[in-house]
């Protein structure tokens, strides 16, 4: 009868010390709380012992993790409305603290990124929050991570992940992009027209050096004329021609006038 019991006793501190026996990965540790007092160091990663009841174990992952924030409705300051979204990506760097000095670290956290993402955002213009996306990410960062220090939690990025706009809103866009692309399309043909004009000038004071160049253009224009088979010939004038014939018309109509005002 003693053996039996003493059998019994061996096989139960056999299994105590078994059932003792606790096994951490490489990204885990153990805060081990004994008789309700916190020990200094976190245990792990490998084989710890944990004693129940004396002791109790949480398990603590030091791995990064992606925490997305719900939509929240947002006015930026020039009074649009918006549905912002974003993603939050933390780690635990301190474990003990993680445990003792928040309930949950993850939940408070993504709590703290709806307050934050609606007063940094509101505070933004449209286009500021649209073209300065990067900058507004690392205030987030920064603001969150100043809250969760205490916690030894670290935020190691912040991104604002969707931007919905009104429909209203797409369509004043769209119109305002049109129109920039109009105003760019006139000012590209006017300075076409610009250096056209420009060019046609210098060609005119280089062929006013040689007349001569001159009737080598109408020859070649005839040429191209040619090449088109067209039937109507064009012969081309000089204006200093049409100038000369109006000059002596103007002198024949003179000398006339002179001798009948002098009968």
């Amino acid at each position: 009868m003693e053996f039996t019991f003493s059998t019994v006793v061996v096989i139960i501190v056999v299994l105590y010390l078994l059932s003792s026996i606790k096994i951490l990965a490489e990204y885990e540790r153990g805060v081990i709380f004994r008789l309700g007092r916190l020990l200094q160091n976190a245990k792990g990663p490998g084989i710890i012992l944990v004693f129940a009841p004396i002791d109790r174990m949480v398990r603590v992952s030091l791995r990064q993790e992606a925490l997305e924030v719900p939509p929240q409705d947002i006015i930026t300051r020039d009074n649009v409305t918006l549905k912002v979204n974003a993603v939050i990506f933390l780690r635990v760097i301190e474990p003990r603290k993680a445990v003792v000095e928040v309930s949950n670290y993850v939940y408070q956290t993504s709590q703290f990124a709806q307050t934050t993402l609606r007063s940094v955002l509101g505070e933004q213009e449209l286009d500021e929050l649209l073209a300065h996306r990067d900058k507004i990410n690392l205030r987030l960062q920064s603001i969150l991570d100043t809250h969760t220090a205490p916690w030894g939690v670290k935020v190691v990025n912040v991104e604002v992940k969707q931007v919905d706009l009104p429909e209203s809103m797409l369509r004043a866009m769209a119109k305002q992009a049109e129109a920039e692309r109009e105003k760019r399309s006139k000012i590209i043909h006017a300075e076409g027209e610009f250096s056209a004009a420009q060019r046609l000038v210098d060609a005119s004071k280089l062929l006013a050096t040689e007349p001569v160049s001159i009737q080598l253009r109408y020859l070649q224009t005839l040429t191209e004329i040619g090449v088109e088979k067209n039937t109507t010939v064009v012969f081309p004038v000089p204006v200093d021609f049409f100038s000369g014939i109006q000059k002596l018309l103007g002198k024949a109509e003179g000398d006339a006038v002179e001798p009948a005002a002098r009968g």
